[in-house]
């Protein structure tokens, strides 16, 4: 079965299979029963009151002496803690501390022998360690630890204490009557000395003191200047920061508005591409489309006229070449003819310009006649002025007999001139 325990126990078993015996402290087993068998030992701090009575020093004073003594037993040093279940296994703490109590009075008369009651009695801090340091050694044997001690009181019944208190306290007065004396001599002296430093620090004082004033006069002076000083170029630093900061400012405000301007121009041009391929898509291609189409349809008309221009030049070249043909076989003729005419001219002088004439005679009256056949209606007023309606009547017959020779010419190709140049039967 399980058993446990404390942290201010241990536990040991022993019996079967548990050779040399198991050591815990502070914690659990398993115990087999009947073959096994378990006991306790206790780790708590044990007081002691170590009371040492009437024991002689080296110069044979007897004395009392009482100290306070901690003491366990260790634990967690598994030999010291073998060799306090060897010692103390079965026995109660009272039974432990008496032992332990026992061994450490029996050290501290052995310490108290060998020193005077001065070396006890002025340096207790001495003995307890003398004490600590034996005792420790001799209990660490029985498992036990000494965790501390203190020297707690010293006396005698002799008086042999209060006696070397009456000396050191009749000292003490004398010492210090004597102090006292010392004291108030040296106060006095120091007291003059200190007046007269005093009024010495008093003028030296009020000397640094003109002098410092004077000093922080001057000092303060050149600091105001400076500091009235740093202030201007402070403020105007300020100033110019400020004008640097506006020019900043303005500056990113212009360079946000160029951005702006530029994002807007990207837009406007995005957008102009936009309409741009919008036109194109829905104007421009069609357009395209429709002037290729009219291109083609004024390419072939143009095709169409050149033809129908060169047809008709064409046309017009040959009628020309015929009319030319038959302008030139005309005036063949004619010439044949008029070589004829002229021939018989010859042969026959007047007879033929007669003829020729009586021939061409209607034509010329048809000619003379063109003239006032426009005329619908000719009304001959007399008002007493006839002689002027006659002449006006005369210079037009003199006008149209002015253009007989010229109208005989064309009608016969012979000038008059030429007809007058050979005589006539008739003239």
């Amino acid at each position: 079965m399980f058993y446990t325990c404390g942290p201010n126990e241990a536990m040991v078993v022993s019996g079967f299979c548990r050779s040399p015996p198991l050591m815990i402290a502070g914690g659990r087993v398993f115990v087999i029963p009947c073959v096994q068998k378990i006991q306790r030992i206790t780790l708590n701090t044990l007081t002691l009151n170590v009371k040492s009575d009437k024991v002689y020093t080296r110069h044979g004073v007897p004395i009392s002496v009482t100290g306070i003594a901690q003491v366990k037993i260790q634990g967690q040093n598994k030999e010291m803690l073998s060799a306090a279940c060897q010692m103390f296994m079965g026995k109660s703490e009272n039974e432990i501390g008496q032992i332990a109590l026992e061994t450490l009075e029996g050290h501290q008369r052995a310490i108290i022998a060998h020193l005077t009651v001065e070396e006890i009695y002025q340096d207790r801090k001495k003995f307890s360690e003398q004490v600590f340091k034996v005792a420790s050694s001799d209990l660490v044997n029985m498992g036990i630890s000494v965790v501390s001690y203190t020297l707690k009181d010293v006396h005698d019944d002799q008086e042999y204490l209060s006696s070397l208190g009456k000396a050191r306290t009749a000292q003490v007065q004398r010492d210090a009557r004597i102090g006292e004396a010392q004291y108030k001599r040296d106060a006095v002296i120091k007291e003059a000395l200190a007046m007269q430093v005093k009024v010495s620090a008093q003028y030296l004082n009020e000397i640094e003191m003109a002098k410092a004033q004077r000093d922080f006069e001057l000092k303060k002076a050149s600091y105001d200047t400076e500091v009235n000083t740093k202030k201007a170029e402070s403020e105007m630093a300020y100033q110019l920061q400020v004008a640097k900061t506006k020019q900043r400012i303005e500056e990113e405000k212009m360079q946000v508005q160029v951005v702006e301007r530029a994002q807007q121009i990207t837009l406007q041009e995005q957008e102009i591409t936009r309409k741009e391929r919008e036109l194109e898509a829905k104007v421009k291609k069609p357009a395209e489309a429709e002037r290729y189409r009219l291109e083609k349809l004024a390419e072939a008309e143009r095709l169409k006229l050149i033809m129908e221009a060169e047809a008709e030049a064409e046309a017009i070249r040959i009628k020309g070449e015929a009319e030319a043909f038959a302008v030139e076989a005309k005036g063949k003729a004619e010439a044949e003819q008029m070589a004829k005419k002229a021939e018989a001219f010859k042969q026959y002088k007047e007879g033929a310009m007669v003829d020729m004439l009586l021939e061409k005679l209607p034509l010329i009256a048809e000619e003379i006649s063109k003239p006032l056949s426009s005329a619908q209606k000719v009304t001959m007023v007399s008002n007493g002025g006839s002689e002027v309606g006659a002449a006006k009547l005369t210079g037009e017959v003199l006008d149209i007999m002015t253009k007989l020779p010229q109208t005989v010419e064309r009608l016969t190709g012979v000038s008059i001139s030429q007809m007058a140049g050979k005589p006539s039967r008739m003239g």
